[in-house]
């Protein structure tokens, strides 16, 4: 591409950007009733001076010393998005995390980080770093982890939090650990609540897609007494209903591979109706005169048709067309599971809360805030996908069943085991989807005394805060096999015939031939549980001890105490090895931490040439936890304004995350996870068996990989599970930047954040495809310790992945932020905001026998799990308000990554979204109306071919489609 068109593409973009459509729109500058809604429970001074987030001293909400984002609820309102948490994930620094796209439950597993699924959770992740490292505050205060009924994470989820209850939400993208312990290491979001209100506040949202489903319900209220007096209230509550849209009502979703029109495009399932059977060796009785000719290297056999009895079997010639069976073919006869699934999963939220302030005198405070949350969601996967055999990778009872010669539907008339045959695959589709519905109950209390007095001159504050949250789960699973009820079922009909209930079963049969009474017996219903609970104590004590050349000495310091709990219970046939689906064992365990910090802000000179403003910033914290030991982190800073409109500011942190209860004592787990096997005669790679790469075939054989057919996109056993010798993992980041807001421009404001995070001993599992390739490639005696393959059909059956200390994450980039407001002209006032995040560089070393290996990931989409690392995101707002009328057009842009593991570049991405609004004149701006609409010009998905399911990464984008909302406001 020559150096015109690359200009010519900058400048449509950037065009395209500045007339852009409708998201968040985050800003620099906190909203103007900041100092109304602290982010503390102390409230402000008189002056004007908070706590923002990022700080535990008192100072000028403009004055901030790190790069900050505030998003308020004009902000939320403009998006026309139903989940504080999708608004988070459109930030250009979000690197996604759990949302309603993802229909992952027991289809995939659990993954690698030994934090469960949490289908139905919302999560945010800031910088690519992963959920489990960005903490959430609620009011400074931290918030209860969640629970996702199929593991203990180490994360929040947002579902869990009443939207009606926020103000507004101060993200820090800075580290945090000194200020407020762990797990602030790629940043904090702070969720301030409602403390003050006047009146009756109602909205009601309605919403779906063009194409007539995902028609979601959004409905809050909220009431406050004004906060005049010594007694101060708000109450509230919201409820939220988001209708599911179904894969198959999307053209990139209807198949396994994107946008395909049948399973000759790749990507369907080799466990199909009609079976895919694999035996080898002799598949015939003793005393058959044919045993001698059988070839005992069987093709992959398939049933031709629907077999109501037992099929027929030559075994001299199990192709004869008088014989039931013919060679498998992945074309024909491989199963579609795409239409079954969900590309935006259904749920229902209820939400209540209470924010009570009482004056107990002139100086102290009592403060109480409670809410209540329940979520109902559900997602859905294919019928059940029965893998038996030594090669099925299933890691329990069903890897050693045997089929008895006298079940009355073994055409093969001998014992089937490890001996003769390596894996039956049958989809059980007389079961119906899998189903799993999710409810969850959350409760969070606070209890807060707080004050101020005199002090040598200087004002001091001081809080006692008490915490307690709860996050309990339930997940019911319709579609499973009890494994051990199989085995009987299919072993010797005498024995089944012992057992009640019992009659065996058609294993070999098409669909329809599993008859109730055999699902009777060998299916169940799955019921999981998990829960988490937090007890958390916290004291501060704020602020100045003298004058300095620029200002009062502040300080800040604090205790704090926290106890965590959590537990996850799988069903006791799941626990006993029996499940046909994810195995999984119970986890319990339990910590506590002893915390105490301190802060300063020495604002060294102030209102000199040269030097508006020089302070410099420190913290430390001393943190001992009972599983992961003691640690000392620290900070340290500077903000310097050489002239009134420029500020500069530089910080630098240590950070640590201490290992969460999952990644601790989370017990043996599967992951489904997609990668390429250079040993499969069906690899993609450049360098298999398949390409003829005689390197790759000496090693695969020295593996005993040889005969391995496994596909790129077959969804193969990585193994997971906590490890209790995991250490705390520790971070050093730098964040220099600035803000410009020149006088002669008044309301213009430029700011400019480049970061540098370095991770040590970052706790996640060594990646599937590159303990593959390290294996195959390069004979990595570490790598392919982690492998087991099939002796009889070497494919590979399971890769370990249990968590360990990686050497380490190294991520860099800069956000570029702009943000404009006009003054009041004859067409009205005009807005406009344009942040960006760029991505230079994001490694993960990881160890091998040779050394350190380091993967760059920058510009690039991992798959599965899925997850893309735009070298560029950006998000651009202009509005415009006038009287009682109003409009948001909002751009979202994301650069164009390669799939790492197939010839794919997924396309840059431009979405424009729109809002109308209208405030009515007739009930003293009391009553508001908007229309709007996101994806305005139905922008296609961009495929996705290595990504786990529905053909693209919904970490990064939309679901398919127009979506069109409507939105009413009272305020009385």
């Amino acid at each position: 591409m020559g150096r015109s068109q690359v200009a010519l593409r900058a400048g449509a973009g950037l065009l395209a950007l500045v007339i852009g459509s409708a998201a968040a729109a985050q800003s620099n500058v906190p909203p103007p009733d900041a100092a109304e809604a602290p982010a503390s429970a102390a409230e402000p001074t008189s002056g004007g001076e908070i706590v923002v987030t990022g700080s535990r001293i008192r100072r000028d909400p403009l004055s901030q010393d790190a790069p900050i984002v505030f998003v308020d609820q004009a902000d939320i309102a403009k998006t026309g998005l139903n989940s504080v948490n999708d608004v988070l994930q459109r930030l250009p620094s979000s690197g996604g995390g759990l949302n309603s796209k993802f229909n992952n439950s027991g289809n995939l597993g659990n993954p690698p980080d030994g934090g469960g699924v949490g289908a139905g959770s919302a999560e945010v992740d800031l910088r690519y770093l992963g959920s489990r490292r960005v903490l959430v505050l609620v009011d400074g205060l931290r918030y209860v982890n969640g629970a996702s009924a199929s593991g203990v994470p180490g994360s929040t989820d947002l579902n869990s939090i009443p939207d009606s209850m926020i103000e507004r939400i101060e993200v820090l993208q800075d580290g945090a650990s000194s200020i407020y312990g762990s797990d602030a290491i790629a940043g904090v979001v702070n969720i301030i609540t409602k403390k003050k209100q006047k009146g009756l506040q109602a909205v009601a949202q309605l919403g779906g897609y063009d194409q007539g489903d995902g028609f979601t319900q959004n409905y809050q209220i909220s009431w406050g007494n004004g906060g005049d007096g010594p007694t101060q209230f708000v109450v509230g509550g919201n409820f939220v209903k988001q209708g599911g849209v179904k894969s198959r009502d999307r053209d990139i979703s209807a198949f396994p591979s994107p946008y395909a029109t049948s399973c000759a495009e790749g990507g369907c399932s080799g466990t199909a109706l009609f079976g895919q059977f694999r035996p080898f060796g002799v598949l015939a009785p003793a005393d058959d005169p044919l045993t001698e000719d059988v070839n005992e290297n069987q093709p992959i056999l398939a049933l031709r048709d629907v077999v109501l009895g037992r099929p027929v079997y030559n075994p001299a010639n199990p192709f004869d067309p008088a014989s039931d069976y013919k060679q498998f073919d992945f074309n024909t006869d491989s199963f579609n599971f795409a239409p079954y699934n969900f590309i935006q999963t259904p749920l229902k939220r209820y939400g209540l809360f209470a924010n009570v302030r009482q004056e107990l005198g002139e100086n102290i405070n009592f403060s109480a805030k409670a809410l209540w949350n329940k979520r109902q969601s559900k997602n859905q996967a294919a019928p059940l996908p029965l893998l038996v055999g030594q090669a099925a990778g299933n890691h329990n009872l069903l890897d050693t069943i045997e089929i008895d010669a006298d079940n009355p539907y073994n055409p093969f008339l001998v014992d089937l085991d490890d001996t003769n045959y390596v894996m039956f695959r049958r989809r059980v589709i007389e079961l119906g989807p899998r189903r799993y519905d999710q409810t969850v109950k959350t409760v969070y209390g606070v209890a807060t005394l707080d004050g101020n007095f005199n002090a040598a001159g200087h004002e001091w504050y001081w809080d006692v805060n008490a915490s307690y949250g709860r996050n309990k789960a339930k997940q019911v699973m319709h579609g499973n096999i009890n494994a051990n009820n199989l085995r009987i079922a299919l072993g010797d009909p005498a024995d089944c015939a012992l057992v009640e209930g019992c009659v065996p079963f058609n294993l070999f049969g098409g669909p329809g031939t599993i008859t109730q009474d055999m699902l009777d017996f060998v299916s169940f219903v799955q019921r999981d549980s998990s829960e988490q609970k937090s007890l958390d104590f916290t004291a501060n004590i704020s602020g100045a001890l003298f004058e300095l050349p620029g200002g009062p000495l502040g300080v800040a310091a604090g205790l704090e105490y926290r106890e965590q709990k959590g537990r996850f219970d799988p069903d006791p046939v799941v626990a006993a090895g029996f499940s046909s689906d994810i195995p999984a064992q119970p986890t319990k365990g339990k910590y506590n931490v002893k915390e105490a910090y301190a802060e300063i802000n020495a604002p060294l000179l102030a209102d000199r040439p040269g030097a508006e403003l020089l302070e410099l910033t420190g913290a430390v914290r001393y943190s001992d936890y009972s599983t992961s030991g003691s640690t000392t982190t620290f900070k340290a800073g500077a903000n310097w304004k050489p002239i009134p409109d420029l500020r500069l500011r530089v910080n630098w942190a240590e950070g640590f995350r201490a290992p969460s209860i999952g990644e601790l004592f989370g017990t043996f787990s599967r992951f489904d996870s997609a990668f390429d096997d250079p040993c499969s005669t069906n690899s993609a790679l450049d360098r298999s068996v398949a390409n003829g790469d005689l390197d790759v075939i000496a090693n695969c054989t020295l593996q005993g990989g040889i005969g391995a057919t496994t596909r790129p996109d077959d969804q193969l056993s990585v193994i997971t599970g906590g490890n209790e010798d995991l250490k705390p993992e520790t971070s050093k980041s730098w964040v220099i930047g600035g803000v410009y807001s020149p006088s002669y421009i008044p309301r213009l404001s430029l700011e400019v954040n480049w970061y540098n995070i370095k991770i040590q001993d970052a706790i996640q599992a060594f990646p599937a495809q590159l303990t593959v390739t390290n294996c195959v490639y390069n004979n990595d005696a570490s790598a392919c310790d982690r492998i087991t393959r099939s002796g009889a059909s070497g494919d590979i059956t399971g890769i370990d992945s249990v968590l360990e200390n990686l050497s380490g994450i190294e991520t860099k980039g800069f956000d570029a932020n702009l943000v404009y407001r006009t003054d009041e002209t004859g067409f009205g006032r005009f807005g406009f905001t344009w942040n960006n995040t760029f991505l230079t560089n994001y490694d993960v070393i990881v160890p091998t026998a040779d050394g350190d290996q380091v993967v760059s990931r920058e510009g690039t989409e991992v798959g599965s799990p899925s997850q893309a690392f735009p070298k560029w995101k950006s998000i651009g707002v202009l509005d415009w308000d006038m009287k009682n009328f109003g409009a948001s057009l909002t751009g979202r842009y994301i650069k164009s990554v390669r799939e790492t593991n197939a010839d794919n570049k997924i396309k840059s991405m431009f979405y424009t979204d729109l809002q109308l609004r209208w405030q009515s004149p007739d009930f003293a701006d009391n009553f508001g109306f908007a229309l709007g609409v996101n994806n305005l010009f139905d922008v296609k998905a961009p495929a996705c071919f290595g990504c786990d399911v529905n053909g693209f990464d919904p970490t990064t984008y939309d679901v398919p489609g127009r979506y069109l909302y409507a939105r009413a406001t009272v305020k009385m």
